[in-house]
């Protein structure tokens, strides 16, 4: 997977040179504005607000220190570390897997919402709402073994492209966004993705795209079952949803998992915003971010009316709450990965 491998390794040099970074102001865990630190992003209010929460919290012998167990950031994945236009990644993973299956199904060319994906008709597969969103992910993700599964994510990832940017969906990750997550590691933080999309989609690639790794990953899961199949014991995938890791569940997908309130947090929508208002309504210094689309030149511009990602109370509450805004369009010198 030449994508993640070349990724992989521009990751561990934006490590390394972020911790010779803090190393060299001589002080435990003091951050510094080096130009190493951060690259992506543009000078301003925004990069300043991140450096110097990460100050406070590091440095040793300062009001707002943070020991490092307490160190947890948390980050939505669709929208916030990835693009998540025109549709969620997962979602073109499910129509892709039902077309896949279509020739084994002749009935599904009459029964909805099969007969909508494989038209084309988006509005038909929306129009079945979450009871037909359920239909599509109990054929494309259950009644099959947990490494069956990770088995076509991973086949999958490596092959589908992104419709209008013609890359894969590993590279519209977002490169200030990677830069953040190595850079709050480089300064002792446990860094988790919370996200509405499948915990078992995310897995089988979170580690070689993000540097984290699978038991970091919190995600929507469906029930499974262990049994033996002649004599080999496998996890079996189950036609029910066990938890939908979005709005409110995702606060108590994170106590349940991690088991510590998050430092900071980072989204991008109103299903984050109560993550965000669990982790900054914690007591001492926390942080609180917003990704906002507003660049329709290298990415998209979208946020209240928006079918994916939706972003308004967010958008209104942010500066009442003490909540960072980034700008896409202003403070990203750069999208995606070179």
């Amino acid at each position: 997977m030449a994508e993640i491998s070349r990724r992989s390794l521009m990751r561990a040099t934006l490590l390394v040179s972020g911790a010779a970074a803090i190393a060299s102001v001589g002080s435990v865990g003091a951050a510094t504005a080096d130009d190493a630190v951060l690259a992506s992003w543009n000078e301003g209010d925004t990069r300043k607000s991140i450096i110097d929460f990460v100050t406070a919290v590091t440095t040793d012998g300062s009001h707002d220190f943070v020991a490092e167990d307490d160190r947890v950031a948390v980050f939505d994945n669709d929208g916030t570390l990835w693009t998540e236009q025109p549709m969620y990644v997962q979602l073109a993973f499910i129509l892709d897997r039902v077309k896949a299956l279509a020739p084994e199904h002749p009935e599904w060319a009459s029964t909805e919402p099969f007969k909508s994906v494989l038209a084309g008709d988006f509005a038909g597969v929306a129009a079945g709402g979450m009871k037909g969103l359920l239909e599509l992910v109990a054929v494309t993700h259950a009644g099959m073994t947990s490494d069956e599964f990770t088995a076509i994510v991973s086949d999958w990832i490596k092959t589908a492209r992104h419709p209008k940017f013609d890359k894969p969906y590993t590279a519209t990750v977002f490169q200030p966004m990677l830069e953040l997550i190595d850079y709050l590691k480089a300064n002792g933080f446990k860094v988790f993705i919370v996200s509405g999309g499948g915990i078992e989609f995310m897995r089988p690639w979170a580690e070689a795209v993000y540097g984290i790794p699978p038991e970091n990953v919190i995600g929507s899961s469906i029930k499974t079952k262990y049994e033996v199949r002649d004599g080999t014991p496998v996890i079996l995938r189950l036609p029910e949803i066990d938890f939908i890791d979005d709005k409110e569940g995702k606060p108590v997908g994170i106590h349940k998992f991690i088991g510590r309130r998050p430092t900071a947090a980072f989204g991008n929508s109103d299903g984050d915003f109560q993550m965000l208002e669990w982790t900054t309504s914690g007591p001492g210094k926390r942080f609180g971010l917003i990704v906002h689309h507003d660049d329709a030149d290298r990415e998209y511009a979208y946020d209240r009316k928006s079918h994916f990602g939706a972003l308004a109370k967010g958008l209104d509450e942010a500066p009442k709450r003490g909540w960072t805004v980034v700008s896409m369009k202003s403070d990203w010198k750069d999208v995606f990965p070179a």
